[in-house]
């Protein structure tokens, strides 16, 4: 029987090259893919940024919320003969309240960035809460005017919220689509909002809030049994020309090589 030494062991087999390289380019084209998770201090930084544009005296209003918290936390600690510990145990909670400021701030900014852009309903829609189902794309849209009307239902009913300029043909619009949704949801309550800074509008960063607040009227079944009649509604026709599709199209091969 042959003896197995180091020097005649058998040699790992190694894997083909190409297939390596292949794996290994895999491997990093997936590591560049997946989306870094950003921290915190870096989102609240770039909450700052944003609302730093719209808010120039932003630093201004953190610092007074800080000086003011950790100030009537001494004020207690000095009826409280502890002067010092509240003081320390201000900071905290001044930091606390200097968060909230730029949360709001940075909400506002952002609502006020995109307030006169078309489709911003849109965008401010895609940031309610859970219960509410809107539809991404407008259900009727006006090209002259760039008003869009969107349309959403929840445990309160259906909800139609305009956007664009005033003058009739908005409501008009809305008064159309109220009359499909009652066609085929006729017991359930149609809720309107108009947004805008005019007068009798809701303004944009108060649109959520102002849906999530109206009382729910019917049940969770009722919601999904009506989302489905509004689908079948479908939705605005965007004016594309009929034809060809340019992106399915071939070149004719023959005319290219003159036959």
């Amino acid at each position: 029987m042959a003896r197995v030494t180091p020097t005649n062991l058998p040699e790992p087999l190694e894997e083909p090259k190409g297939r390596l390289a292949t794996r290994r380019a895999a491997k990093a084209a997936k590591k560049a893919a997946k989306p870094k998770k950003k921290r915190w201090y870096q989102q609240t930084w770039e909450i700052y940024k944003l609302a730093r544009t719209v808010y120039p005296q932003l630093w201004m209003w953190l610092l007074v919320a800080v000086v003011v918290t950790v100030a009537v936390f001494a004020g207690l600690g000095f009826l409280m003969g502890r002067v010092i510990y509240m003081t320390i145990l201000g900071v905290p909670f001044g930091l606390v309240a200097a968060m909230i400021v730029l949360a709001s701030r940075g909400e506002r900014a952002a609502y006020k960035r995109i307030e006169d852009e078309t489709g911003a309903v849109g965008a401010a829609l895609r940031q309610i809460r859970k219960g509410y189902f809107f539809e991404e794309d407008p259900i009727a849209a006006d090209p002259r005017s760039r008003a869009l009307v969107y349309r959403g239902v929840g445990r309160a009913g259906v909800f139609l919220v305009g956007e664009g300029p005033g003058g009739g043909r908005l409501e008009k619009m809305v008064e159309a689509e109220t009359r499909k949704v009652n066609r085929v949801a006729p017991d359930i309550r149609v809720i309107v909002f108009l947004t805008g800074r005019e007068e009798g509008r809701v303004p944009l960063r108060k649109l959520n809030k102002k849906i999530q607040r109206v009382k729910p009227s019917i049940s969770k079944a009722e919601v999904a049994v009506v989302e489905r009649r509004l689908k079948a509604l479908g939705g605005v026709n965007l004016p594309i020309p009929k034809g060809i599709d340019p992106l399915k199209a071939r070149p004719d091969r023959k005319a290219l090589r003159g036959r």
